[in-house]
């Protein structure tokens, strides 16, 4: 069943645990109650409280502007080089408080972020990306550069290609890759759809899917694209305004009415509305 979750006073976020939510002690990473501020004036997150499982796929889903890269960029340490910061709240990632960690330990602690717009190199070549994704690591990293190769057999045609001559696709498997070459136990994909073809994104989505049971790595995906995050996620949470919302196993998500009418774009039998039919009729959002 799916939660709820109602602002309340001052924006704080508070709700029972749903029945499908993570136990405790699975938890991987957890955000209890984070606030963050830009600029020292600009509220982005409002109280923001949420948990991953060890294992498991969880997609935050959101309009734009409601902060979800913002969460992304509090967990991996990115906040202080855009003038952001943690002003309330705590991060704990596997047990050990990561809040004010720097971003290079949290990436040796074993968090990866691959960036909305992918990032990559674009002077290096395609082999040299991926070794650049290892230089946190102490031991030997041969094996995982063969299983990158393995999950994108495209790379390795083009290993000795200029990476900022791929197709966005190509650098979107690239940036997935690099990031894999870390042996990260969380990987979080910021838009991994954006600006790709359909195909493209069924084959990226696919990937992740694998990567996820073959190797036990945890995901957290965010995405615009409610209904293909939900296809392959365990759980999910829905932001808006800097909060979460609601939240639910991904199944029970993709047959919410309200998740159906804001964010997969269907009425209520499951038919896609046209512009002119949500022109003159919405639903009201409980959680508003």
């Amino acid at each position: 069943m799916s939660t709820v979750r109602d602002g309340g006073a001052g924006g704080q976020a508070a709700t029972q645990p749903a029945p499908g939510a993570p136990a405790d002690d699975a938890v991987l990473l957890e955000l209890n109650n984070v606030e963050v501020i830009y600029e020292e004036v600009i509220l982005v997150l409002r109280g923001l409280s949420m948990q991953v499982p060890k294992g498991k796929v969880v997609a935050l889903l959101g309009s734009n502007g409601a902060g979800k890269s913002t969460t992304l960029k509090a967990i991996s340490g990115l906040l202080p080089s855009e003038h952001g910061e943690v002003t309330d709240g705590d991060i704990t990632f596997d047990g050990d408080e990561i809040t004010t960690t720097d971003a290079a330990d949290i990436v040796r602690e074993g968090i990866s972020q691959v960036m909305e717009g992918r990032r990559v190199f674009e002077h290096l070549s395609v082999h040299e990306n991926l070794v650049a994704g290892a230089h946190t690591r102490r031991d030997t990293w041969d094996e995982d550069l063969d299983l990158v190769y393995g999950y994108f057999p495209q790379l390795t045609e083009l290993r000795n290609r200029t990476a900022g001559y791929l197709s966005g696709g190509e650098q979107q498997m690239l940036a997935i890759g690099r990031a894999l070459m870390a042996r990260p136990r969380l990987i979080m994909l910021d838009e991994p759809s954006l600006g790709l073809a359909p195909m493209l994104v069924s084959e990226i989505f696919g990937i992740v899917e694998r990567f996820n049971r073959e190797l036990g790595t945890t995901v957290l995906l965010v995405e615009q694209n409610a209904q293909r995050a939900l296809s392959i996620a365990d759980y999910g949470y829905i932001m808006e305004q800097g909060r979460i919302v609601l939240e639910g196993e991904a199944r029970e998500l993709s047959e919410n009415p309200d998740v159906k009418e804001f964010y997969l774009g269907l009425g209520e039998e499951g038919q896609r509305r046209s512009y002119r039919d949500i022109k003159h009729y919405r639903r009201r959002k409980r959680w508003l």
